[in-house]
């Protein structure tokens, strides 16, 4: 924890002297002058100083041009970023330098850039007493979105798509020759085709017809369109596996270890299809448990560079909207083939324990296997067994639940942080229209088939770490997850004291144990999905990378995804790797692997903001109905045009807007998490409970606006 506070202590001082050195037009100084200019006078921050200064110097951010003086190695008057679109029509461009500081851009400078484009920027020199820099886009070095999702406006002479993303603020025109048979009104697929020097409007073409606005099918097409999710499989990955027999032969099951006559389940949310983890249960002659992990054998089925491969890795994720699954392969193998389905034989890659009553791993195996489920459990029957103590196989549940405890309060002990945020699920009608709003639970059953795949996963990447620990290194996929940002945790432990909990962070183990502690005492709470999310908003993202490091979360030295191959790519990939090592094959090319895991680390970002946007515009769905009705919620947010509030009854987050608060002037107090009446001195603060009542909804933006109801 010391080592990462000094980095970003390190980080924030190399941009400090950096200043020191534009403010002073890039004059040359030696460390003692820098310290002096930025009032420090004390011994260890100028030997901290001149520590940076070499630092940089050996990564070539300054230059020695004496001995004991340092400079930047350039003003740079040309920077490349990417652009952040304001609503007002301006932007910012992030530089791809972490050390530059982001350049503010005027609307009239922008040479038609959109959000997220690559960009090459000239900077000016800042005004005195200028606070940012401005500069001008001089080329846009890549497009990175070039498709949108829109409604079409036709007339007898011209169309516009008017887009549904908030950060493209152009209209797109279509010429009547490129409607590709839109009507007025529908949702469309737009592609750009044309930008002319000094022309207002992009020009482009229909691609796509999404259909009627409003139709639950097209609406949930366009979220997957926008986000960039293919709505099918081409003809070519569909005919490929369509060619997969169905039928597993003896040629597929020589040099597996059989499991067939052990007994093995599957325990599956009762709407799943494709089941790709089963567990197999024995009780041994010396009293002990073998347990296997079994994971359905996609990489036997998806060979590299077939077809379905290219397109497994192109998506690198299956997507889950609220009422359907788009998934990574097509379904004759992601529901049939490849889905461990009850009562026939299946091709499987397995992780087998031998565990002992306290846990204890006393022999490992890993390798591919043949299984013959004998049973399909939902989580609602597995747990009705777990706490009726009776049923189809009782005795072995119960003790895999009983060792699942054990594992999971080991984990716990070891610094493993628990993050239990609520999953909001919807009641659907017929035509998809939500009914209803419900709160998923999350009870044993759930909780041990969680704890064997954790278990699996751990043990397949500690093999391959420790296996490659002398002279031959092995490329391997890991899901790593790095510590938290000091300055975001501090931040967050100051907003949960407020709800009386202290948050220590005086060390990784005392924060996981401080946060597992908020966890277990939120839990239905009015506050807990607040405190959740914004615990888990200050913990570092989980990434795949080839790179060997720590998984903070799980308080994990090592760990990889090994368990899900039907919906995940990585998981794929570490089945390949596994197989490769196991059989003796030498270390593969890790620049590739990891270009893969980048990848699909992007893929998955993706697919979480599709899943979002699928439970936003429900929830917008739903609220419809419900325009003028009151309800009890929690401010999840403020802004400084407005603050969220999430109802407590059905999770449904809305915004209120300042404007519309009658009683005084409202101003953001960002630092406190609260808004502040400039007259009266009221104060609503993040978390408090508040009565709103449903305003407005439009479906298009999926968004909600809520009035206050004071008192």
């Amino acid at each position: 924890m010391a080592k990462n506070k000094n980095a970003q202590f390190k980080l924030v001082l190399t941009q400090l002297i950096s200043d020191i050195f534009e403010k002073n037009k890039n004059i040359a100084l030696n460390h003692k002058q820098v310290a002096s200019r930025l009032n420090l006078s004390d011994k260890t921050s100028i030997d901290t100083i001149l520590e940076v200064l070499i630092e940089q110097t050996e990564k070539g951010k300054f230059v020695r041009p004496e001995r004991g003086k340092f400079k930047l190695k350039d003003l740079k008057t040309f920077i490349t970023g990417t652009v952040d679109m304001t609503a007002d029509g301006s932007a910012f461009i992030v530089p791809d330098d972490e050390f530059e500081k982001d350049i503010f851009v005027a609307p009239r400078k922008l040479r038609n850039a959109l959000h997220g484009d690559k960009v090459k920027v000239y900077v000016f020199a800042k005004k005195s007493g200028g606070r940012r820099n401005e500069g001008e886009i001089v080329e846009i070095i890549k497009r990175v979105k070039t498709e949108f999702i829109g409604v079409a406006k036709i007339s007898d002479r011209f169309a516009f798509v008017i887009p549904d993303d908030r950060k493209m603020l152009h209209d797109i025109f279509v010429p009547l020759s490129d409607l590709n048979g839109a009507k007025n009104g529908q949702k469309v697929q737009v592609a750009l085709t044309d930008w002319p020097e000094g022309a207002k409007n992009p020009i482009g073409k229909i691609i796509h017809i999404l259909g009627d606005q409003g139709e639950n099918n097209t609406e949930m097409n366009a979220i997957l369109a926008e986000y960039g999710f293919p709505l099918s499989f081409p003809s070519e990955v569909e005919k490929e596996a369509n060619a997969i027999p169905e039928q597993v032969s003896e040629a597929d099951i020589k040099g597996r270890r059989d499991f067939r006559d052990t007994v093995t389940f599957t325990i599956d949310p009762i709407d799943a299809k494709d089941f790709d983890d089963a567990i197999s249960f024995k009780k041994l002659e010396n009293g002990h448990y073998e347990i296997g992990v079994h994971i359905a054998d996609v990489s036997h089925y998806v060979q590299p560079n077939s077809n379905l491969d290219k397109e497994a890795y192109h998506r690198a994720t299956s997507v889950y909207l609220v009422d359907r699954v788009i998934p990574m392969l097509p379904e004759r193998l992601s529901n049939g083939v490849c889905s461990l389905r009850p009562n026939e034989d299946k091709l499987c890659f397995a992780a087998v324990f031998e565990l002992d009553d306290q846990a204890n791993i006393l022999d490992q195996w890993f390798g591919r296997t043949v299984i013959h489920s004998n049973r399909r459990f939902t989580y609602e029957e597995a747990q009705q067994v777990i706490e009726t103590k009776q049923g189809d196989y009782a005795e072995e549940i119960l003790k895999l639940n009983e060792l699942a405890y054990v594992l999971r309060d080991a984990k716990f002990k070891n610094g493993a942080i628990s993050f239990e945020s609520t999953e909001v699920k919807f009641k659907l009608d017929e035509f998809g229209k939500p009914i209803g709003v419900y709160v998923k639970e999350r009870k044993d059953a759930h909780k041990l088939i969680e704890d064997f795949m954790l278990l699996a996963n751990k043990k397949v990447a500690e093999f391959i770490a420790k296996k490659g620990k002398g002279k031959q290194k092995y490329t391997f996929v890991y899901r790593t997850h790095d510590s938290p940002n000091m300055e975001s945790l501090t931040s967050f432990a100051s907003f949960a004291s407020r709800f009386g909990y202290k948050i220590s962070t005086k060390s990784d183990k005392d924060i996981a144990k401080s946060l597992n502690y908020l966890m277990e005492n939120v839990e239905g709470k009015k506050e807990q999905n607040i405190l959740t999310s914004l615990a888990i908003r200050s913990m570092a993202k989980a990434i795949y990378t080839t790179k060997k490091t720590s998984h903070y979360g799980l308080a994990f030295d090592y760990y990889t995804h090994f368990t899900s191959p039907i919906r995940r790519y990585p998981d794929v990939m570490v089945h390949r790797l596994l197989a490769l090592y196991l059989d003796g094959g030498k270390s593969a090319n890790a620049e590739e692997y990891e270009a893969a895991s980048v990848h699909s680390s992007a893929m998955e970002k993706r697919a979480a903001d599709a899943e979002r946007a699928s439970v936003k515009y429900k929830q917008a769905e739903y609220l419809e109905n419900n325009i003028g009705s009151v309800y009890t919620g929690i401010i999840s947010g403020v802004t400084e045009w407005g603050m969220y509030v999430e109802i407590e009854e059905n999770k449904c987050e809305g915004m209120i807007r300042l404007r519309d608060i009658s009683d005084d002037f409202y101003v953001l107090d960002e630092k406190n998490y609260c808004i502040i009446g400039q007259r009266k001195k009221r104060k609503y603060q993040l978390g408090d409970e508040v009565q709103i009542k449903v305003k407005k909804v439009d479906l298009s933006k999926r968004q909600i606006d809520f009035s206050l109801v004071q008192d």
